[in-house]
């Protein structure tokens, strides 16, 4: 069952009101910070395994963001539902996608759903942030020489993900300090509109 991210339910309307739009635009960056914080810690936890469900190391995972409904995703062009993301996760509807959640198989996948609030703009498109998908990065790791470990090959190296710690530390501070921005404007748009209604 898709686990819903954000703040903000999608609009059961396409035409969304002008005066709560700045709210739709922060949450939606809200939201889009929280699932690639989550991405990151992934990431982190996962900086030393070298054998994971597919006997494989396991290799680093970006959040990919795009703009509003229908924007490209890191020159990729648009991405469709049902349209495969690196072999990190298939879309299984508008906007869902799957993160796996560990190295064991009990663990499974953890499936997530980026609401996109629309705009009545003249564009037609959707405002704020959404998570495309979630895409490997095709690096290569570390490789170490350690015979003894378990997973070393026949010339006593071991091959490690390529998750270098202190560039997403980077990264989650980068990401935190984005989310803090998006809840600054947040709680600012809803004391404006709390200051209009006393007018």
């Amino acid at each position: 069952m898709p686990r819903p991210v954000g703040l903000l339910p999608s609009p059961a309307t396409q035409q969304q009101q002008p005066m709560f739009r700045s709210l739709a635009i922060s949450a939606s960056g809200l939201s889009a910070q929280r699932v690639r914080m989550e991405t990151i810690a992934s990431n982190i936890a996962n900086a030393e395994t070298t054998h994971d469900v597919n006997g494989t190391p396991y290799r680093r995972r970006v959040a990919v963001l795009a703009a509003g409904d229908g924007g490209t995703a890191a020159g990729d062009g648009p991405l469709a539902p049902g349209q495969q993301v690196g072999t990190s996760g298939v879309f299984s509807g508008v906007n869902a996608f799957q993160v796996p959640s560990g190295d064991s198989p009990a663990d499974g996948p953890r499936s997530f759903q980026v609401p996109v609030l629309e705009t009545n703009g003249p564009s037609g498109g959707g405002t704020g942030v959404h998570v495309a998908g979630i895409k490997e990065d095709t690096t290569d790791g570390q490789l170490v020489y350690d015979p003894g470990h378990p997973d070393a090959d026949k010339n006593g190296y071991v091959h490690y993900p390529n998750v270098r710690v202190t560039d997403e530390m980077v990264d989650m501070m980068d990401a935190r300090r984005i989310y803090e921005a998006n809840a600054s404007v947040f709680q600012t748009a809803k004391g404006m509109l709390k200051q209009a209604l006393n007018i």
